[in-house]
């Protein structure tokens, strides 16, 4: 991989490292688009900070990258056609769903591109011995456990209440592996209530996610600081709540349990959480030991919504509590895994550690 695909792939990554609870949004999160970023068109008047999301939902719906339709720092340019395509095929899309949705968003890129750049005008022939499928609701089976019993067990598969409570800080160390092999020494601090500092060391500098239970920012080097916006922040609260799953039933106001799934020849349980004007975070718990093995959580943007998985594995012992020492993060776009080598608990951590990171002088808008 050159410079280039790195750092591309590394502010993918630590874009998604976000993962739950908004306490408060960025000062920039109630200025319109136009006022922060320059040559706004079709989106004026979208909060500033939904403008990325955006981005990232189409990327993703068209399978492309960001220098498909912008020039490369210089993003405001208009050189590109596909820029000019992509303003044309925003406005038809908002104009569908307010004429014939009731202003609902029902239609998006991904209704037709399904992650392609041209959509396919032709119905494909089935592969033979292909058989129509059904809808799921037809076959959907019963929840063999309430959410109760689902999380009860859970919490118990941990360690217990009294253990977790017991757990106010966290210093995790080990490394961001991306595709083929690339890897890059990082560190987690964590503390109670609700704050996290991810901190990624690369030949190009320090990559920084941080979040201080009031607000968010993320930097990666020759990139501008991000504050994160309400679904980062939702994101990031889930990770930087060391006691989670002692709070899992109280950080949601609806917890609903929907049928049990099969991962890697396992069966998982299935709780489907939500907060009013959020968008759902699926928790999936393995039926046999009670862990929690796979989280599928969404950040909304204008145009839909973004997803991310989470797969937790390699659960080990700290302190009486069982946590994961890997998860592998997938989106769209890539994937990459976080690996553990060490965790110490109830570490002294400076408040510092979670202040707004420095971004470099050089580091603009675009």
């Amino acid at each position: 991989m050159n410079r280039a695909s790195i750092l591309t792939a590394l502010a993918v990554s630590l874009l998604a490292l976000s993962v739950g609870v908004l306490r408060a949004q960025s000062p920039q999160t109630a200025l319109p688009a136009e006022q922060v970023y320059k040559n706004i068109q079709v989106l004026k008047g979208t909060p500033a900070d939904q403008i990325i999301p955006a981005m990232q939902f189409m990327t993703s719906s068209l399978g492309v990258r960001c220098e498909h339709c912008h020039v490369e720092g210089a993003f405001d340019k208009d050189d590109k056609k596909p820029k000019k395509m992509a303003r044309e095929m925003m406005q038809m899309m908002f104009a569908l769903n307010q004429n014939s949705f009731n202003g609902e968003r029902e239609v998006t890129c991904y209704s037709c591109h399904r992650g392609a750049l041209r959509p396919v005008a032709t119905p494909v022939i089935a592969a033979e011995g292909t058989t129509p499928t059904r809808p799921a609701a037809e076959n959907e089976p019963a929840p063999s456990q309430s959410a109760d019993e689902i999380l009860n067990k859970y919490l118990q598969a941990v360690g217990g209440s009294a253990a977790i409570e017991k757990i106010s800080s966290e210093v995790q160390k080990g490394k961001l592996n991306l595709a083929q092999g690339v890897q890059f020494p990082m560190e987690i601090y964590l503390k109670q209530p609700g704050m996290r500092s991810v901190v990624t060391h690369l030949p190009s500098g320090v990559g920084f996610e941080t979040v201080n239970g009031q607000s968010g920012w993320t930097l990666v080097p020759g990139r501008p600081l991000r504050g994160m916006n309400k679904g980062d922040l939702q994101a990031a609260g889930i990770d930087a709540d060391v006691r989670f799953a002692a709070h899992v039933k109280t950080a949601f106001s609806e917890l609903k349990v929907r049928p049990d799934q099969q991962i890697a020849g396992r069966t998982v349980n299935v709780i489907r959480a939500s907060n009013p004007n959020l968008p759902p975070v699926e928790l999936y718990f393995d039926q046999q030991s009670g862990l929690l093995v796979r989280m599928v959580r969404y950040v909304d943007s204008p145009l839909g919504r973004n997803p991310t998985q989470i797969d937790y594995a390699d659960y080990r012992d700290v302190a009486g509590i069982k946590q994961p020492f890997q998860w592998t993060v997938a989106q769209p776009q890539g994937r990459f895994t976080v690996q553990l080598d060490q965790v110490e608990v109830n570490v002294p951590v400076e408040e510092a550690k979670f202040a707004k990171p420095e971004a470099p002088p050089s580091a603009n808008g675009h």
